[in-house]
């Protein structure tokens, strides 16, 4: 069979995020002007600040909680990603058991407990995101692959999880792609959700029980003042700079340049990149099968990850992870052809029955990363302010934990949380440049000639695999 030209199925996307880019969109809030005080003020808007924000006005409904953000509520990571909310709070269990041996069984606990408290939140106040507890397929699409879906399949039995392994014949009765050898079901851990809905209806949520939301709002500065924090903001063509005089302060910006400078060596902005259909007609949805909505993800080292739309579209992301010298991080790195090229032609490699169809949205956001894939947690200015940063991709479940931890780290309280390795280990640090791009760029080239030679790793990847670090696509 002849695929499709990448170029003409790609001819008239729009260069935008497909979640983004409907009426649902809410209207901005105003930027924040003048000197204000806060009990806590949120530094970001995204998922991480707005379960922040949520979480500390229902612990504590007088308090004064004030976020800004320097955009709008959700519109960078947290409103272009793929929707896969997953239960793992340490970007999957083996990465988990690797790092953290003797928590592990209690980290999956508190991971499928989180999981289960984002869902009843959802129904709490209200918010309609598409949440569906579809579980993920992972499919194995060399040969070489297939032993490690069966390692994969026993350590997650092993803790407890509905993990069921399909030889070729199954796996392809659920999803029908010629390239599937083999696939694990994890059917319970993972629900796939409209992320850019998710953000907005945070955000809805946050204002109903009275946090203050002020967006293209960028704080460029934060200082102690007295037994308080001080932050200023930029102002704009629109808007005077802003003061904001907080008594605790939760940071969450993720992959942006940090507020703190301690954070610059620990976090790289990484570059993803997704693709989405147009509406699939009844023929090409039975092509394809598919009738359980998985959210799916091939096994190679430079991986996909894809699922259905609400509407019936098929996004399908992943594979490249650029990151640019010198954590460079602006709109124009969100567009590159060749990536979307690339995602193209594989899609219709793995869909080959589809090759009518074509694509209508294309685009990039940037990921926060660390050296150990999942999320950290610190403290600064005598404990007044807290961070929680590097979800590696993996934050749409994840980032509610970690707000949970923050305001437990603020309050200065030894609670069951505070106490995990998890939360008290740091990664180790990136090198400086120009050695952190160069380290990261032969990490991706060596993980590329991996997937090209059966899953081989060189000695550089075996290096950083026993010193604990690495580089994830």
């Amino acid at each position: 069979m002849t695929l499709p030209h990448p170029g003409r199925a790609l001819a008239d996307a729009a260069p935008v995020p497909y979640w983004l880019d409907r009426p649902a969109r809410p209207d901005p809030l105003p930027p924040l002007t003048g000197t204000h005080t806060a009990d806590l003020l949120v530094i970001g808007g995204g998922y991480a600040g707005l379960w922040t924000a949520l979480l500390a006005k229902e612990a504590d409904p007088d308090a004064d909680v004030l976020l800004v953000d320097a955009g709008t509520c959700g519109w960078a990571a947290s409103g272009r990603n793929g929707g896969f909310c997953a239960a793992s709070l340490t970007h999957g269990l083996a990465n988990g058991v690797d790092r953290f041996p003797g928590e592990i069984a209690e980290l999956e606990r508190l991971g499928r407990e989180n999981l289960d408290a984002i869902e009843a939140t959802l129904v709490r106040y209200g918010i309609d995101c598409d949440f569906e507890r579809t579980g993920e397929l992972a499919v194995a699409v060399e040969p070489y692959q297939l032993t490690g879906l069966a390692a994969d399949a026993e350590l997650a039995r092993r803790y407890g999880r509905d993990a069921r392994l399909l030889d070729r014949d199954q796996v392809r009765a659920e999803v029908a792609s010629p390239t599937y050898l083999g696939g694990l079901w994890d059917a319970d851990r993972t629900a796939l959700l409209d992320p850019a809905k998710l953000a907005w209806g945070l955000r809805r949520a946050a204002l109903d029980v009275g946090v203050r939301v002020h967006e293209h709002t960028r704080v460029t500065g934060l200082a102690a003042d007295g037994a308080a924090l001080r932050a200023t903001t930029a102002g704009g063509a629109d808007a005077a700079p802003g003061v904001v005089r907080a008594r605790r302060v939760v940071l969450a910006t993720n992959a942006f340049p940090p507020l703190l400078r301690r954070l610059r060596a620990r976090v790289v902005p990484v570059y993803d990149y997704a693709l989405t259909t147009e509406p699939l007609s009844a023929a090409q949805r039975d092509a394809i099968g598919w009738r359980h909505r998985q959210g799916l993800a091939d096994t190679g080292n430079q991986f996909h990850y894809y699922r259905l739309t609400a509407d019936g579209r098929i996004l399908f992301g992943g594979y490249d992870a650029v990151y640019h010298y010198g954590n460079r991080v602006t709109p124009a790195l969100e567009r590159r052809e060749a990536t979307f090229r690339t995602l193209a032609s594989h899609f219709f490699t793995t869909f080959p029955q589809l090759a009518d169809v074509r694509f209508s949205h294309r685009w990039g956001g940037v990921i926060d990363t660390c050296t150990r894939f999942c999320a950290f947690f610190g403290t600064a200015h005598s404990g007044r302010l807290a961070y929680a940063t590097g979800f590696t991709g993996l934050g749409v479940g994840a980032t509610r934990f970690a707000a949970r931890v923050t305001l437990d780290l603020l309050a200065g309280a030894d609670t069951p949380l505070t106490r995990l390795d998890l939360v008290r280990r740091k990664p180790l640090p990136f090198p400086p440049e120009p050695f952190r791009a160069a380290g990261i760029n032969l990490t991706r080239w060596s993980l590329a000639r991996a997937d090209a030679r059966n899953g081989r790793r060189n000695i550089w990847l075996r290096t950083l695999d026993r010193l604990g670090l690495g580089f994830d696509s």
